[in-house]
């Protein structure tokens, strides 16, 4: 599952950073297609009027990730594919009012890889949820990332070992290839 790797946040980051998360999540999609797994891409998306934003971004009127703008579309350097499973969502969390349970019931997921931006954000709060569901979670190292250093750094210190299990890439794909 890859969150928000979206226009409106990756556009801020330095290009080599951006670049690298982009390359290193592109390299795990490849690998769950290789072995026929399903790729499930989350993207928050808000109305121009914000009604069905969060309180901050309407108390504020801060505007991100609006509909229809380029800040709301997956980077382009990822390879998102018409066929993958895509789900907008309206809060950090990609289990939040969203269709997401039903589709993971659907497709009969037990164990769910998270990628994405911003880990102290929206990566922790879709971890803690299916945590909560009683999914087992894996991070991907490499392809997760924040604006903000240091809390996700914290969070990253909160959730290993407890909510998450974390690991590289190499040893995600190693993993998947010996248990499909």
């Amino acid at each position: 599952m890859i969150i928000d790797p979206l226009n409106e946040y990756l556009d801020l980051w330095e290009a080599d950073k951006a670049d690298r998360l982009i390359q290193n999540t592109n390299r795990l999609v490849g690998a769950f297609r290789s072995l026929q797994l399903p790729v499930i891409w989350v993207r928050q998306e808000f109305r121009s009027d914000l009604s069905d934003a969060f309180l901050e971004m309407r108390d504020k009127r801060i505007a991100v990730t609006i509909q229809g703008t380029r800040g709301a579309q997956l980077h382009a350097g990822l390879d998102w594919q018409p066929s993958d499973a895509t789900i907008i969502k309206k809060r950090y969390s990609a289990f939040f009012k969203t269709g997401l349970d039903e589709l993971l019931a659907e497709l009969g997921i037990g164990e769910l890889v998270l990628c994405g931006v911003n880990t102290h954000a929206c990566i922790r709060m879709a971890a803690v949820d299916a945590y909560q569901r009683d999914f087992r979670v894996v991070l991907a190292e490499e392809c997760v990332g924040s604006y903000d250093a240091e809390h996700a750094r914290v969070s990253l210190d909160y959730m290993n070992g407890k909510i998450v299990r974390i690991a590289t890439v190499s040893k995600i794909v190693e993993t998947l290839s010996v248990t499909t």
